[in-house]
């Protein structure tokens, strides 16, 4: 497989007058896996932002993983545009990002398009009405947290992972994911998700979301002017600066230590009892940001032409059962050269509209023996092929599940023919199983309770 990957933030800050205020943090762009490898040719990619005349060109570096996910990735190489800004002259609300990617004879590999991006002139020192709730972090989404010693652009470092530690980076930043926590009377005092806003004084917790490492949880707090305000619960807007005091110790505060990340002790303010004084390394600022990931192979029998446009499956929806199920994708980009696969089975795939696909869902029988006493669900990822043989990775796959249905009572039973539970076969239940379906999203971190209900 050949995989592409953006990283970027959700909100982007306008210049002002001559002064240029470039994107923090630059958009990132990863490639890997080991289908790049089995190309001569060097790649060559161009940045496209739509808020700029100008194309600018990345330089990639080739990362030195652990072997570990060298076995994994293959290969992977790493770029980012820090060149790019938004002029004051620019009247636009929204953008998007663009990136043209080439070999090195100029072959077009294909344009692959950012999420949008918001763009704000500075950062809300006010509460944000639900109109404006896209400006606030929410529980379970993905951050960036960056440091900026004495307001210098040239001094910004980033929070980042490396080889399962924890350091600060002036180039790379990685995303977490940020999750509120509560703590369960019920479980002991035991911490468990909240949703929601993120707001100050509550208890979070970071996570990298490629490793999975994680900082312990930690308590949120608002600063300003250098000190943490430990007496307010407003909801953490995107820019907002932020520290992250520790739980087990008093005032001992997330900071940075030039290229490690440390501990603060922290002193409180003689005058305001409700405020720490911090130094500059432990004040950090927030932002919200998106991961868009293409994932794809070539085959043996594509053909050397763009991979873009590039479909992407949003969401499943099941129609009917048994012998007529069938599955609508819902997404953007589709076309009639498209073909859904079940795993390794094509099935017929009706071309609806470039947001969506039709598709008969195939008998379980095919990929399980003896699927009638099957106990266990099924579950078989999905994909699309071109009609040139390019394959579309996706993160959805699909589920047959077995529902067991319960002997009837005993007074049918009787009624029907006297046959009572102590002559009935060992196999009664598996007899009448029957397979219902549910689409799942393999990156979902939730389970679904009903195997007709689909979450994506």
């Amino acid at each position: 497989d050949q995989s592409v990957t953006i990283l970027h933030a959700k909100v982007a800050q306008k210049s002002y007058g001559n002064e240029k205020r470039f994107f923090c943090p630059p958009p990132c762009v990863y490639i890997s896996g080991h289908g790049w490898t089995a190309m001569e040719e060097p790649l060559q990619v161009d940045s496209c932002s739509q808020s700029q005349a100008d194309a600018f060109k990345l330089v990639f570096d080739q990362q030195s993983n652990s072997k570990v996910r060298q076995s994994q990735l293959g290969f992977q190489m790493f770029a980012c545009a820090k060149s790019l800004f938004i002029s004051d002259q620019d009247k636009r609300k929204h953008f998007c990002l663009l990136l043209r990617l080439f070999l090195g004879h100029r072959q077009e590999v294909g344009l692959f398009q950012s999420r949008l991006i918001k763009v704000i002139s500075k950062p809300s020192q006010k509460r944000q009405s639900m109109r404006n709730a896209d400006r606030e972090i929410s529980s379970c989404s993905r951050v960036a947290l960056f440091n900026r010693l004495r307001s210098q652009t040239v001094s910004t470092r980033y929070l980042s992972v490396d080889r399962g530690a924890f350091i600060v980076s002036a180039r790379q930043w990685t995303a977490f994911t940020i999750t509120a926590l509560v703590s369960d009377h019920h479980s002991g005092h035991r911490d468990v998700l909240s949703e929601g806003f993120i707001c100050d004084g509550c208890v979070v917790q970071l996570v990298c979301t490629e490793s999975g490492v994680a900082l312990p949880p930690m308590v949120i707090r608002k600063v300003n002017k250098q000190h943490a305000i430990l007496d307010v619960d407003e909801p953490v807007s995107q820019l907002h600066k932020c520290a992250f005091q520790f739980r087990d110790g008093p005032h001992a505060f997330l900071c940075l230590s030039n290229d490690s990340v440390v501990r603060h002790q922290a002193s409180c303010s003689p005058r305001e009892p409700s405020r720490v004084v911090l130094n500059e390394g432990s004040c950090w600022t927030i932002i919200g940001v998106e991961a868009v990931e293409f994932t794809f192979n070539r085959g043996l029998a594509a053909a050397p032409a763009p991979v873009t446009p590039f479909p992407v499956i949003a969401g499943l929806e099941v129609n009917g059962g048994g012998h007529v199920a069938m599955l609508e994708l819902h997404g953007e980009n589709f076309s009639p050269h498209l073909k859904v696969w079940f795993g390794n089975t094509e099935t017929d795939t009706m071309f609806r509209s470039p947001r969506s696909l039709l598709c008969v869902v195939p008998d379980v029988s095919v990929f399980v023996d003896g699927w009638r006493c099957a106990r266990q669900p099924v579950t078989v990822p999905l994909s699309l092929i071109r009609a040139d043989g390019l394959i579309y990775r996706s993160s959805f796959s699909f589920t047959y599940t077995p529902e067991i249905q319960p002997p009837p009572p005993a007074s049918l039973r009787g009624a029907a023919g006297g046959v009572h539970q102590s002559q009935l076969p060992p196999l009664h239940a598996e007899t009448n199983t029957e397979f219902q379906f549910l689409g799942r999203n393999l990156v979902s971190v939730s389970t679904p309770s009903s195997s007709s209900r689909i979450s994506s």
